[in-house]
């Protein structure tokens, strides 16, 4: 059994050797924390708000919601929630843990396959499939006894918000409400641990990645996210109450390129847990899903940038590179293979 790193190192002084990155891995030299990120109320009015929405798509690939319509008080009890999960012993949590990330829902440690990495992420990671809430909530844990309430309560929230930010978005492309139903339709939450570690700068949360799907909604409560922008890191300052939305490979694949996705990576602190809360909005890969350019998008002027590709063939290429890197950084080249 793979070690719970918050479970087998609490108090420990010194950074396991098998969790010390080597030099070119690790976070480097101090990175500010970026105040142009934007920040977006989403009860101001609809036509600034559009035009917010593009302009942060459009340069970091990332922004802030606030005012989004999950409860404050849900998403303070979701971190509550979580801090009592990673706090159980880990007998309490043997029933969802596995070594490796597999369909249902997993409780692992690090990164994509611990037998398999030459050194680890200072992290635990619960993963479970959301949608349809009924289908998938009996594999979810079972300790805290309320967990299964109230995350289904919490995503419903979250489908609402994520929504009706797909229609701002497509809104901002001149598409037609709704145009991102149909490949976002798989629901996945992911909530890392992020331990205090004796020397963050040894170690890695998670090293840098872009998102294979569509979007991603994080709720967060302490620094630890960063995005690289114009070829440096920045750091993305918590927000009492609010979401990060960050965009995936599938967004800038269906805009055809007029918006990005932003890679990103998780640092850490040697003094307190940092719990991130994730949503991620994507086609099923169980599904025949065809993605491409929106046709509306591709004109004379601005040619077609992406051919089509079933999305399971995309996540299926997208996972070979990240075993294969071992450390999860993908850097962009996964797309590569699908400009034409």
């Amino acid at each position: 059994m793979a070690l719970l790193v918050s479970n087998s190192f609490n108090g420990v002084e010194s950074v396991p050797k098998d969790y010390v990155m080597p030099p070119e891995r690790r976070a480097g030299d101090f990175v500010r924390v970026c105040n142009e990120i934007p920040v977006i109320n989403l009860v101001s009015d609809r036509r600034e708000i559009v035009q917010q929405i593009l302009k942060a798509c459009q340069e970091f690939g990332l922004f802030q919601v606030i005012n989004h319509g999950v409860p404050d008080k849900m998403m303070e009890d979701m971190m509550a929630l979580y801090d009592e999960f990673f706090n159980l012993p880990v007998e309490d949590k043997l029933g969802v843990y596995a070594e490796k990330p597999r369909k249902g829902c997993t409780l692992y440690t690090s990164g994509l396959e611990y037998a398999k990495e030459d050194v680890h992420y200072w992290k635990d990671t619960l993963k479970h499939p959301c949608h349809p809430i009924d289908e998938h909530s009996p594999s979810w844990p079972d300790k805290p006894a309320r967990y299964r309430e109230e995350v289904e309560r919490y995503m419903i929230e979250v489908r609402k918000m994520g929504f009706k930010i797909l229609d701002l978005i497509a809104e901002a492309l001149d598409l037609r409400e709704g145009y991102f139903n149909e490949v976002s339709q798989e629901h996945t939450m992911a909530i890392n641990r992020y331990p205090p570690c004796p020397d963050p700068s040894l170690a890695m949360g998670i090293a840098g990645h872009h998102d294979p799907n569509l979007v991603t909604f994080l709720q967060q409560d302490i620094y630890g996210l960063q995005i690289l922008k114009d070829g440096k890191w920045m750091g993305v300052d918590p927000i009492p109450n609010a979401f990060v939305v960050n965009l995936g490979y599938q967004l800038e694949v269906i805009s055809n390129g007029r918006l990005k996705s932003v890679e990103h990576r998780g640092i850490l602190n040697s003094t307190t847990s940092r719990t991130s809360i994730v949503t991620f909005f994507g086609p099923n890969p169980e599904l025949p899903i065809i993605v491409e350019p929106a046709k509306e998008l591709v004109t004379s002027s601005n040619p077609q940038m992406f051919k089509a590709y079933r999305y399971n063939e995309f996540i299926a290429n997208y996972l070979a590179l990240a075993y294969s890197r071992r450390q999860g950084s993908h850097k962009g080249f996964a797309l590569e293979s699908y400009r034409l």
